[in-house]
């Protein structure tokens, strides 16, 4: 793969459009936007990097790991045979470390760095269409939300003690001096949580982490989040909270002031599949198990892994056009819906079938092995491959 001349790019583009074809031909597009940790040794590695584990960590523990950071994006759409949303990555690019960047004399690029710009290539690929960002509190960054503000609407945490202040009052005619870029400092977030006169408001949410019909309460207002030097963002604030105190209250922005709370829950609740994915990742697509040396290898395996995860969807989609799915259960656990391990088993069957697993026509009823007995080795070797 590292002598092979072909552009990646130009694939992403090509998966992006199948993908929007087949599970979202109208209405907004949700992307999930986060980074994984591809665990990986090596001297020869240029772009590897020690991080902060995000599995083995917690708040009073830190662990280190060593290898190869990257920032996918993916699509989040409902699939049918599965009754739930799947996180589809179809861009993935490699974060080098710093140490990678000083190496060779070159600027380092943060995260947020490459994340505006993966916003930004989307935002070509997809004109007119509604576009949402949904990520973690690590782009809760006032230069990436305002980089990306005219192209994308961007759903993030806010931190409690986030500087809020009303919008700037209009220019008055004579008036000297530079325009207000603020008004007045709002109450703090933690502030509003504490006020007793806070108005609360009751929300059912289908779908939240796994559980059905979840009721919430939440409180919306718009305000301004600025800091010195940088470009003023005009945001709408959401405060969640849990009437049976089972997870703390947490905040939620939105760069679109005129979205509904419920609209901006129910886009982020989508991005836990995100993690969904990166974890079917590793345990069906072989992520973490390459043994590249080359730079271009490096840059090249890991996003196509990430992107056969979609492709797998695709052909799953043309194959159960009707949404009824062969999923494999046992007595100890029942699955009420097809999971991707049932997903690429059968693909799996369909693509190995015609070349492999194919029987005379002529004899068929001349088996030395019960046809059961096939169907049922069939069945493991696709699951197990």
């Amino acid at each position: 793969m590292n002598r092979a001349a072909w552009s990646s790019l130009a694939a992403s583009r090509i998966l992006l459009r199948l993908l929007v074809r087949a599970f979202a031909p109208e209405g907004p597009l949700i992307f999930g936007l986060d980074d994984t940790i591809e665990r990986r040794w090596g001297a020869r590695i240029a772009a590897r990097g020690i991080y902060r584990d995000p599995v083995r960590s917690s708040r009073s523990h830190f662990v280190k790991v060593s290898g190869l950071r990257w920032l996918c994006m993916m699509l989040l759409v409902p699939i049918p045979w599965a009754a739930r949303v799947w996180a589809l990555p179809f861009l993935t690019t490699l974060c080098p470390s710093q140490r990678c960047h000083d190496s060779q004399g070159r600027r380092h690029k943060k995260l947020t760095d490459w994340a505006r710009q993966m916003v930004q290539q989307v935002r070509r690929w997809l004109p007119g269409r509604q576009i949402v960002i949904v990520a973690d509190s690590a782009f809760a960054a006032l230069d990436f939300l305002g980089a990306t503000r005219r192209h994308a609407c961007v759903i993030t945490h806010l931190r409690l003690d986030a500087a809020l202040y009303a919008p700037a009052p209009e220019r008055c005619a004579g008036q000297r001096g530079r325009t207000r870029l603020k008004g007045e400092r709002l109450p703090a977030l933690s502030q509003v949580l504490a006020n007793p006169a806070t108005a609360w408001t009751a929300l059912t949410m289908p779908f939240w982490y796994g559980e059905h019909d979840r009721a919430v309460e939440v409180a919306s207002g718009t305000a301004v989040w600025y800091h010195s030097g940088m470009v003023p963002i005009v945001l709408r604030w959401v405060l969640i909270r849990d009437p049976l105190k089972q997870f703390e209250t947490q905040a939620l922005l939105c760069t679109a002031p005129e979205a509904t709370p419920a609209f901006i829950l129910d886009c982020f609740v989508q991005r836990w599949q995100v993690e969904v994915t990166f974890e079917e990742a590793r345990a069906h697509l072989g992520v973490e198990t390459q043994r590249q040396w080359s730079d271009k290898a490096i840059a090249r395996t890991t996003p196509c892994l990430f992107g056969l995860y979609s492709l797998v969807t695709l052909a799953a989609q043309d194959l159960f056009s009707t949404g009824q799915l062969y999923r494999r259960c046992a007595a100890w656990y029942p699955k009420p819906q097809a999971t991707f391990s049932d997903t690429i088993a059968y693909v799996r069957r369909e693509l190995w079938s015609h070349a492999y697993f194919s029987t005379s026509h002529n004899e068929a009823d001349m088996m030395k092995i019960p046809r059961p007995l096939v169907d049922r080795f069939i069945d493991t070797l696709c699951y197990a491959a």
